[in-house]
């Protein structure tokens, strides 16, 4: 694998690392971080771990920091102009997203139309106006969700059963909001969700 720092084009200031497998790839994950104002940011351990997952499975990885906190809103746009970004240098793109990332993730999912989503312990909703756990109904690709049945931080009961009511992809585990000692097991379970839907590497 290989990181390089990258800058994200648009009005807000967003640093990423794209992380490349070796060999050629036309696929890779946009990667949400949890709340910023939560020290979320792009080396939070469960990115890195799914990050290392996807790149050893011939998919690239964008982990990116938000810009100056927004209420939700310009880390919204910031999820989407990571997507545009990535969109110019690969065929196929996805998003993840943890925590806060998770509903930020859907949003920006459905806004760009991305083409696989993942989300672990998601938030259902931001505010009235950003609704993850509504987005869901505008949800055309394959989508997984997986969360902790002790998770007591995150509000993710809606979107999980807005999941389950049409018919997406749900798992829980035995884990609170973070998932401790858990990371890879968690990364692997979404790798696997997210390398088989974005197709094989070039």
């Amino acid at each position: 694998m290989t990181s390089n720092k990258v800058v994200v084009p648009g009005v807000r200031d967003v640093r990423g690392s794209l992380d490349e497998p070796e060999g050629e790839t036309d696929g890779v994950i946009v990667a949400c971080p949890p709340h910023p104002q939560f020290d979320g940011n792009r080396n939070d351990n469960r990115l890195v771990a799914l990050s290392e997952y996807l790149t050893d499975h011939g998919i690239a990885c964008l982990r990116f920091d938000y810009s100056d906190w927004d209420e939700g809103y310009g880390e919204r746009e910031d999820a989407r102009n990571a997507v545009r970004f990535a969109r110019e240098r690969y065929d196929s793109v996805g998003i993840f997203g943890f925590s806060f990332g998770g509903a930020i993730a859907t949003l920006a999912g459905v806004d760009e139309n991305v083409d696989v989503i993942a989300l672990l312990a998601p938030a259902s909703r931001l505010t009235d106006e950003l609704d993850a756990a509504a987005a869901l109904d505008d949800v055309e690709v394959p989508l997984k969700v997986l969360y902790g049945t002790r998770d007591d931080l995150a509000d993710w009961e809606p979107l999980v059963e807005r999941a389950d009511e049409l018919g997406f992809e749900t798992e829980e585990f035995p884990a609170d909001h973070f998932f401790i000692g858990q990371e890879q097991k968690v990364a692997n379970r979404l790798g696997e969700f997210l390398v088989a839907r974005l197709g094989s590497p070039a």
